[in-house]
């Protein structure tokens, strides 16, 4: 039997990202991916897998012949937000298993400036076909899914719109600190109430932003470490799980698939989530980032609430830095935003973050990291585990 080789991620990066009017979605997908192999160090005539989805009518290769490159392995997992934490776990089993030697994952879109151009509505539409015929008919659209689940959990759990707000208000904190951000001017949680109403409870700043952007993560086998400039952070675990197409073949809207996906990361990595130092969880909304938490395990099922409203997700001074970037309620969404949660884990490892960068409470930087992605309604999930030394 041959042995499993160690993966770890040597490359990421971000294309620019924000209000980016002048860039195509392919010409973003080469510069994150251009930057990624800069940052690892490696040439492009290693890398023999690629991953991608969401552009093109043949995703892995329209984007793999504009990059150049000619893999021997591919995935054109789609998921939708956690396409990115799934294709992940597939790349590193294939160069474990030695399918592949490295894996190139990357994503972009231009979802702003389509918007701005005409090129495309501001709604988001599945389509009317299969199980979403007997949904679309009433007006149920992705974010009035969300909107029920979040008074579910109310109902449930007595969480409060507060409470809620309370993950917008720290996020922004975080953005704060991060550049890059599209947002940064602090937000109250009097102020995420009293914005216009999206979808009830939701106002404005309960959803996530609209941007352009690109990322790009690189993985590879520990033979070529030696090669690479940047120290490897390791894929400790992973674990994915689907849970439903209709809103009403949902057991438990107080539940995602998180809960699934999350055990299967923590057990095969061999670490327990109060073991954990930064946590990146996808949150187009509000309430994914507070049902994700505790789905992960880091709190109660039902204390959610609680958990987020006493500022435990800061950067500064928080017992669990969560979305340090900002996530997508203030940094960036571009669509399918799980890359962007890998990317800023792996940062955050090495210690790259600047101002926003997470310390433990020695001084010492962070050395485990989780990056949990939801897709569709809560339908999907995919959680990775990482780690340093």
């Amino acid at each position: 039997m041959v042995a499993r080789r160690k993966v770890a991620v040597v490359g990421a990066a971000l294309s620019d990202c924000g209000r980016v009017d002048d860039a195509t979605p392919y010409a973003l997908h080469a510069q994150a991916a251009r930057r990624a192999l800069a940052d690892a160090g490696l040439d492009r005539t290693l890398v023999d897998g690629f991953a991608s989805a969401g552009l093109g009518t043949l995703a892995p290769v329209e984007v793999a012949a504009y990059l150049g490159l000619r893999p021997t392995w591919v995935d054109s997992t789609s998921v939708g937000g956690s396409t990115w934490e799934v294709m992940a776990a597939h790349a590193a089993d294939a160069i474990a298993a030695g399918h592949a030697r490295a894996v190139l994952l990357v994503y972009g879109s231009t979802a702003r400036a389509d918007v701005r151009a005409g090129r495309r509505t501001g709604t988001l539409s599945f389509g009317t076909r299969g199980p979403l015929q007997f949904e679309v008919p009433y007006g149920h659209t992705l974010i009035a899914k969300y909107a029920m689940a979040a008074r579910r959990h109310m109902i449930e759990y007595g969480t409060t719109i507060e409470q809620l707000a309370e993950v917008a208000v720290q996020a922004r904190a975080n953005a704060a600190l991060n550049p890059e951000a599209m947002f940064r001017t602090p937000v109250t949680v009097d102020e995420v109430l009293a914005g216009p109403m999206i979808a009830d409870p939701f106002t404005k700043l309960h959803c996530c932003v609209r941007s352009d952007g690109g990322a790009a993560v690189l993985l590879a086998a520990e033979e070529y470490l030696r090669d690479c400039r940047t120290p490897p952070v390791w894929v400790l675990g992973a674990g994915e799980c689907v849970s439903h197409a209709a809103m009403s073949e949902w057991p438990d809207f107080t539940v995602s698939p998180a809960a699934v996906s999350g055990r299967l990361a923590f057990e095969r990595a061999g670490v327990r989530p109060s073991e954990i130092d930064v946590a990146e969880i996808y949150d187009a909304f509000t309430y994914m980032t507070l049902v994700t938490l505790e789905d992960l395990g880091f709190c109660a099922k039902g204390e959610g609430g609680a958990f987020v409203e006493k500022g435990r997700l800061r950067v500064e001074g928080g017992e669990l830095p969560v979305n340090t970037d900002g996530g997508g309620l203030s940094a960036q969404h571009p669509g399918m935003r799980g890359l962007f949660l890998l990317v800023e884990a792996v940062r955050q490892l090495r210690g790259e973050c600047g101002q926003r960068q997470v310390r433990r409470g020695d001084g010492t930087l962070p050395r485990l990291a989780v990056a949990s992605g939801t897709g569709g309604w809560f339908c999907s999930s995919g959680t990775v585990v990482l780690g340093v030394g």
